[in-house]
């Protein structure tokens, strides 16, 4: 049988791959595109059609092929596949460290930028060739031979390191749970998350309800378990996954990782001429500067801190009330539920009624036909990894298909948590015409559906879903035809949050809200009595959520910035600084949340995090217009469509902005929109 990682198809054969085609499509395509960059080199003079494109070509066929692998590694684990997976990690790593150092393959893009023809080229021809440029000096073209080889070395590693955080944190969520045999134990929990934990011990063959550290099932038992030593319990689990301390402490500790990857991508930022792995961070980024970093965060919390100790400070007030004098964070979300109750007559129950995913999905799809002209149609015959999956495609309203993407939107075992964006293929439009349609990965970790009822998703579910398709958006309604600028790609990273934070605001609009929702038994639409609750608690303690974020914000830079050789990473020791410095909620000495902050240790959010609230400025300011104009007002979407979605990375972000919103962003929406004064 031939190898279906090797078959050029459009999508890619997911029912087909097994962890023994892995290794050898990737040899082959990777020697093919060494092939491809020699015989590139043999010209007498070079082009865009000589040079970039055939080794695009390469690349992509290489990464269309690694996107599945890859994905299927995050969402159906196993031992065999995670093998494949870390046995290739090093061999992408050589190749992209031995392009970035090509001496030959450098001097004929300098080649290509001095060329007459460079002046006739469109500006995301010339954006990715100034890109590669300036990847080149950031892959150490400029190194001694000596350098070189240590550069090289420490791309590896990083590259295993990343890979073993994230095994660790999966193995470690997947280790724990705990079956309740007495109901009475599990007082507090509404049906449906009793149901749900009915359900995962039933498909275990036990008898009773089990509860994880799957994200769904930690959020009910912290949110509303009565039982307070269970939610003491199932804290100190989730709290310390991965780490030195908790019921499986030493097994799967992410504590030496974390310190080697700190220490490497010190290394390598110096090796580079950067005084650390910050300045690195910042050099593909809006910001200018680490003080301009540090500057906004701090002003941020400026702003915040006030609002986030009355917070805490009528949370406290509240419990004591109800006979708890001693706050502890494993109590802080069961208060704060039983106070969003008391003080708006909400909860959270009464919300997710309305909020069935067989009305929520067309109801995403139906803002955004709204906004932009888009249909969004779902496709049945398609092949996937889990049942669960969806399967749609994109139309614009000139009937031209623009995009498709696959949905897996359910919490499982082998599955990694959280909720994120990739891409499976990208725009790319060759030379002789034909167009590559980009393709998107959207998962998420809801709770599942129980019985013969669909999936109810929390409204903070339903923004995530939203954010989730912002990110989704941005992949796929590019009209870049170029791929190292399509899409996401060449994306500045802390303008990459723009669209996808720019998608939750609709979430918190009544005309909006009407697309989305109806409840589940009756199909009742949400009554004006309740969206008033819901807006009226929009921001029940968003000054806490604010500093919480900002402390991940602060901690995450500073980490990177301040690193010392002599001294080490000092995480917690620089993590309680920044507690001091911004946080109201101080965590016990046992939580070790650093241990599963995959984003900074696992992903590409390191010296990067703060790229949310710096994005969210963004957001908010452009949202603002739609608040001026309307929220349906198609001609603004359509600038926010031409400005923003279809232009990639084929712009500096900040010009992109300016050309939609007509000046730099200002941060008051963000402020009001959280509910604190500027």
């Amino acid at each position: 049988m031939s190898n279906p990682l090797l078959v050029d198809a459009q999508l890619p054969l997911f029912s087909r791959i097994k962890p023994e085609h892995v290794v050898p499509a990737i040899d082959q395509l990777l020697a093919d595109a060494r092939q491809t960059v020699a015989d590139c080199l043999q010209a007498s003079e070079y082009t865009w059609d000589n040079l970039v494109e055939p080794i695009q070509i390469a690349e992509d066929r290489l990464s269309r092929a690694w996107s599945p692998v890859g994905h299927m590694n995050s969402v159906v684990n196993n031992d065999e596949l995670r093998e494949a997976y870390n046995a290739c990690l090093p061999k992408l790593s050589d190749y992209a460290t031995e392009m970035g150092q090509n001496e030959a393959l450098f001097k004929a893009y300098q080649a290509l930028a001095a060329s007459p023809a460079y002046a006739d080229y469109d500006k995301a021809q010339r954006k990715i060739i100034e890109n590669s440029l300036r990847d080149f000096e950031l892959s150490g073209i400029a190194l001694d031979a000596a350098k070189k080889q240590r550069y090289k070395e420490i791309s590896q590693e990083l590259s295993h390191l990343a890979s073993k955080f994230e095994e660790n944190l999966l193995d470690a969520t997947n280790a724990w749970s705990k079956l309740i045999t007495d109901e009475s134990d599990l007082a507090g929990l509404p049906a449906s998350a009793l149901a749900q934990a009915k359900q995962t011990a039933d498909s275990q063959g036990q008898q009773g309800w089990m509860i994880s550290l799957q994200f769904p099932s930690y959020l009910a038992v912290m949110t509303y378990a009565d039982n307070r030593a269970l939610r003491r319990e199932h804290y100190e689990a989730f709290a310390t996954r991965a780490s030195d301390q908790g019921p499986n402490a030493w097994r799967w500790d992410n504590s030496q990782i974390m310190e080697t990857t700190l220490a490497l991508r010190h290394e390598k930022a110096q090796l580079l001429g950067f005084i650390n792995y910050a300045e690195l961070s910042l050099s593909t980024k809006m910001a200018d500067k680490a003080e301009d970093v540090v500057g906004f965060l701090e002003r941020l919390a400026d702003n915040s801190w006030r609002q986030a100790r009355k917070d805490l400070a009528d949370l406290r007030e509240f419990a004591k009330k109800q006979g708890l004098n001693d706050l502890q964070p494993w109590d802080i979300s069961y208060y704060a539920e039983k106070m969003r109750q008391h003080d708006y007559q909400l909860s959270q129950e009464e919300v997710k009624a309305y909020f069935p995913i067989t009305r929520v999905l067309p109801g995403l799809f139906a803002v955004v036909e709204k906004l932009y002209g888009l249909q969004i149609n779902e496709i049945n015959n398609f092949d996937s990894w889990h049942p669960d999956v969806q399967f749609f495609e994109i139309y614009d309203k000139d009937n031209h298909i623009r995009g498709q993407f696959y949905i897996d939107l359910y919490a499982r075992p082998k599955k990694r948590g959280g909720a994120w964006m990739d891409d499976c293929a990208g725009r790319f439009k060759r030379s002789d015409g034909r167009l590559q349609i980009p393709v998107a990965y959207l998962t998420c970790n809801f709770t599942p559906a129980t019985g013969d009822e669909p999936a109810l998703l929390t409204h903070d579910e339903v923004t995530t879903l939203f954010h989730e398709f912002g990110h989704g958006l941005h992949h796929m309604l590019t009209r870049v035809d170029h791929l190292g600028v399509s899409g996401i790609n060449g994306v500045q990273w802390d303008a990459v949050e723009l669209p996808s934070q720019f998608m939750e605001n609709w979430c918190w609009e009544k005309e909006a809200l009407a697309l989305m929702s109806g409840h589940y038994q009756t199909g009742d639409a949400l009554p004006d009595s309740l969206f008033d609750k819901m807006m009226a608690a929009k921001n029940f303690q968003a000054g806490m959520m604010m500093v919480r974020q900002l402390e991940f914000s602060l901690f995450d830079f500073r980490i990177h910035l301040e690193y010392d050789p002599k001294k080490g990473g000092r995480i917690y020791d620089i993590l309680e600084q920044v507690r001091n410095q911004v946080s109201v909620v101080r965590p016990p000495k046992f939580n070790r949340f650093a241990h599963s902050f995959s984003h900074i240790f696992a992903g590409g959010y390191a010296a990067g995090y703060y790229s949310y609230k710096w994005a969210e400025v963004l957001s908010s300011d452009a949202f603002s217009l739609f608040e001026e104009n309307g929220i349906f007002h198609r001609p603004t979407g359509e600038a926010f469509l031409y400005n923003i979605l279809e232009q990639g990375g084929s712009e500096d972000a900040m010009t992109l902005f300016k050309n939609f919103r007509g000046r730099e962003p200002e941060i008051d929406a963000l402020l009001r929109h959280n509910g604190i004064a500027a």
